[in-house]
């Protein structure tokens, strides 16, 4: 993932006179020309695990000059090995940019740009202090007085938050994993803390509240470095195609979700006590894709999706939420992206791209506030396939035309992950970019896990037998019989990809199998029913869940059980 960074000096530099005593920078000039004698403004444009780009910009307040040298030093072991419209060398630290012979001419309150590649490793922090031909500039924040987007990035933020950190240890969640026959081999790992109604922000029947986490997290926390994992889930109209995760918002209730939810998050996240963590936020997953796949004249559409379709109220809940959350130095916003089996058809997956785009740069948001985005959460698709691709054919049938992949272009989430990265930053989303995938319940163990392909008697045998997700369709979601635990959380696990999470709890209930009567705004999905034959969204196929299970985020021994048992990589 990449940020638009800016360094930042918050008052005027103060040179020291041949006395010792601290003086203006230059006196105030008559004319008009402020009293600063120049400005730099330093971005680093794209950032990755080993380098990163950067464009700086000098403006000279001071008299016209025929040539210029602008110097600065960097803190740790950024090297410059490429540059363009000026002379750069570096020499340990310390680096000169000198003009070249095109652009040596610098009128009074103009200005020059040029740029650079630097490799680093550890941390790239931004240079402090600039010099234009041995005077000292002030270093402008690029934000031009604007508010609220976050296009400018005074707080240094890492490339990969995840890289070099723990990550945070929910207590609550830990407790019940421990209880559990077995449990104990995985309670002690990282999983997300859900914020899904209004409720959970101060703590809902006795569980800890967002501040109670915060404070957990600096005690786990130490000397090093530390992610906080939250789930951002109350939209009005939320899950427009999925009774079981409905919300506590009508789908008009905006500026209730704006001010009542979004307002009281950033506030807490705000508090400078909490500026030494890295709250990763993934904001309100199953909303956008809805948009694209279950409205208009589509099979799939619900009244539901098309009336929050109109009043654009998942487009602007989740901008103001990239937007407030965003302007929070130490916060990266991953923004969900569905999975493969949602949105990885050729009618679905440029569509959601254009919408996620919409979406980031709408109620003052930019592309600056999405640190990257999510795919698989709270779904089972497989992380990798390697019994079959989308590439094979089978009697000169291709595996897309099987009834299990069905056309879509994408066998697993892997790949749909790298794509999907792709397309978005096509569309207009910084370079750098980094994915999550949830593996909370995607490894599909256990003895019926394939070891091979398919027998070739047909395309659909081939796949089938080869598959490792054994779902009846993949449209299926809600509570699996067979799934088990996928990969371990991980930071950087592949090319693209930030981590690998648990950001779905695993034992906790996607939905409950019958109706369940409840204070939390979640009805009844049929989708969660073992005995339901289904619905054009999982083309009438029976729903494969679990029986007995409470409802959503609620206690699920039983599925705890069968994801330890099935758990791929073995427990």
């Amino acid at each position: 993932m990449s940020r638009t960074k800016s360094a930042l000096l918050g008052a005027l530099v103060l040179l020291a006179g041949a006395s010792g005593t601290a003086v203006a920078a230059v006196p105030a000039d008559p004319a008009g020309i402020a009293a600063i004698p120049c400005t730099v403004d330093y971005k680093v444009q794209n950032q990755w695990d080993t380098g990163f780009t950067a464009a700086v910009t000098v403006t000279n307040n001071s008299a016209a000059k025929t040539s210029w040298a602008v110097k600065w030093a960097y803190a740790g072991n950024q090297k410059v090995t490429s540059g363009w419209n000026a002379k750069i060398s570096q020499s340990g630290t310390a680096v000169t940019a000198a003009n070249e012979t095109y652009n040596g001419t610098l009128a009074t309150g103009g200005s020059v740009s040029f740029g650079f590649n630097a490799s680093y490793s550890g941390t790239n922090a931004l240079p402090t202090s600039f010099t234009l031909d041995g005077v000292t500039c002030n270093v402008d924040d690029g934000s031009g007085g604007g508010g609220g987007g976050g296009g400018s990035d005074p707080s240094g933020r890492v490339d990969n938050p995840y890289a070099g950190a723990k990550v945070y240890v929910n207590p609550e969640w830990s407790a019940k994993a421990a209880a559990e026959t077995g449990g104990s081999r995985i309670s002690n790992q990282p999983t997300g803390v859900w914020l899904d109604r209004i409720a959970a922000i101060n703590g809902a029947s006795g569980s800890m509240g967002l501040r109670a986490h915060l404070d957990a997290a600096l005690a786990q926390k130490g000397s090093g470095e530390e992610v906080v994992q939250l789930v951002v889930y109350d939209l009005p109209g939320r899950d427009c195609s999925a009774l079981a995760s409905n919300g506590e918002l009508g789908p008009t209730e905006i500026d209730k979700y704006k001010t009542q939810f979004i307002d009281p998050i950033a506030a807490i996240l705000a508090d400078s006590k909490y500026a030494s963590l890295r709250i990763v936020t993934t904001i309100e997953i199953d909303s956008l894709p809805n948009l694209v796949t279950n409205t208009g004249s589509r099979a799939t559409a619900t009244p539901q999706c098309d009336t929050v379709l109109a009043n654009g109220n998942y487009v602007k809940g989740v901008g103001y939420a990239l937007a407030k959350l965003g302007a929070i130095p130490n916060v990266y916003n991953y923004l969900d992206a569905g999975h493969h089996g949602w949105i990885g058809w050729d009618d679905n997956f440029a569509p959601s791209a254009t919408l996620f785009k919409q979406a980031a740069t709408s109620e003052g948001a930019t592309v600056d506030d999405v640190a990257g985005f999510i795919t698989n959460t709270a779904n089972y698709s497989a992380l990798k396939e390697n019994n079959f691709t989308i590439n094979d054919t089978v009697n000169g049938t291709s595996v897309r035309q099987s009834k299990w992949v069905d056309w879509n272009r994408y066998v697993d989430e892997l790949s749909f992950a790298q794509a999907f990265r792709t397309q978005l930053v096509s569309v207009g989303f910084n370079s750098g970019i980094g994915m999550l995938i949830d593996t909370s319940r995607n490894g599909w163990g256990g003895t019926a896990r394939p070891t091979g392909p398919g027998a070739t008697t047909s395309v659909d045998t081939y796949v089938d037998g080869g598959r490792y997700d054994r779902r009846i369709h993949v449209g299926n979601w809600c509570n699996q019989a067979g799934a088990g635990l996928g990969e371990r959380p991980q930071a950087s696990p592949a090319t693209g990809i930030d981590a690998y999470v648990w950001m779905k709890p695993p034992g906790e209930s996607d939905g409950s199998s019958s109706a369940i009567a409840n204070d939390e705004g979640k009805g009844f999905d049929r989708m969660c029913d073992p005995t339901y034959t289904g619905n054009p969204r999982n083309n009438n196929s029976m729903s494969g869940a679990l029986p007995n299970a409470p409802l959503s985020g609620h206690w699920f021994s039983a599925q705890f059980q069968q994801l330890m048992t099935n758990a791929y990589p073995p427990l």
